[in-house]
């Protein structure tokens, strides 16, 4: 009777999967304290300056990488043009909601892109969602909950409403990603910067918003397109070729544990303990979830 040999070459391709898409929410945890030191500028004056610097980068990445830039395009298709657009979105109801309310609150309803995705997922790939992944997402959002229990109240609606909106786009786009993962993304992160650029460059002109803004709030800006926006999406789009879309959104939960700790440590904003209790729930559940996923790939990974 012969035994089958561990697939030792594709759990190490999950497991960088993982190690990816964390790093990318370590870097995206960063835009809380990003936001709270803009002085004077609008959601669409962020974003026009970051999508700019974004799109920059990433030339530079995928020239280096590909050389010719409109052809991967081209190859890329309809998932990356779909993938482009929704982080518009995402980014849009992100910086919004953080300009709103408590960076917890919008962490929190943020973190509901892995119900979305998951949804998603099933309806429109048939992916499907082992229970050890649903019940560490259970447990992850749990921790979430815990976190943000304290600022559920007087939290203006429209800034909620944002946060919501920023998670279904980023569904979609984690869909989307799944969805072209036979062909390179990357140019999926690319379009999205074009794509802000157009839309929040149309929306300054019709808001009347200059397009001259601070030394600070400039810097800011361009170091987020670059950094905060374009390394992370450059690291969750790699690593989203080695996981299913429920999975992707839920190992980077980490930016939720994170984004309210860097704005204590460096802003001072106060962070209660139910959000240091919540966080912990939060890390353990992406942790065991991704010891888990990494053990039992074949079983646990759709």
């Amino acid at each position: 009777m012969q035994t089958s040999k561990p697939d030792f070459k594709a759990n190490e391709g999950h497991l960088g999967g993982v190690i990816l898409v964390i790093s990318a929410g370590v870097l995206w945890s960063t835009v809380g304290i990003g936001i709270r030191l803009i002085e004077d500028a609008s959601v669409w004056q962020i974003l026009f300056f970051r999508s700019f610097s974004l799109s920059c980068f990433l030339f530079g990445v995928m020239y280096l990488r590909f050389g010719n830039l409109f052809r991967q395009i081209r190859i890329a298709g309809i998932p990356a043009i779909i993938a482009g657009l929704s982080l518009v979105g995402a980014y849009s109801g992100g910086i919004y909601s953080i300009q709103s309310t408590s960076v917890a609150n919008a962490m929190l309803l943020v973190a509901t892109a892995p119900f979305f995705a998951a949804v998603l997922g099933w309806v429109f790939l048939w992916e499907t969602i082992r229970k050890s992944t649903f019940i560490m997402i259970i447990f992850a959002l749990l921790g979430v909950g815990i976190m943000v229990s304290d600022d559920l109240t007087g939290v203006e609606l429209r800034g909620s409403l944002a946060a919501i909106g920023s998670a279904i786009a980023f569904a979609v786009f984690t869909v989307a990603l799944r969805w072209g993962k036979s062909v390179e993304m990357l140019p999926a992160v690319f379009l999205s910067g074009v794509f802000g650029v157009i839309i929040t460059g149309v929306m300054c002109l019709g808001l009347n918003l200059s397009f001259s803004l601070s030394q600070n709030d400039l810097s800011i800006a361009i170091g987020m397109g670059i950094f905060q926006v374009g390394a992370g999406l450059v690291l969750y789009t790699l690593g989203s070729k080695a996981l299913p879309a429920a999975q992707l959104a839920m190992f980077s939960l980490s930016e939720v544990l994170l984004a309210p700790l860097w704005v204590w440590l460096f802003l001072g904003e106060t962070i209660s303990v139910n959000t240091l209790y919540g966080g912990l729930v939060l890390l353990s559940a992406i942790v065991f979830n991704a010891i888990l996923v990494s053990k039992n790939k074949g079983i646990d990974c759709g």
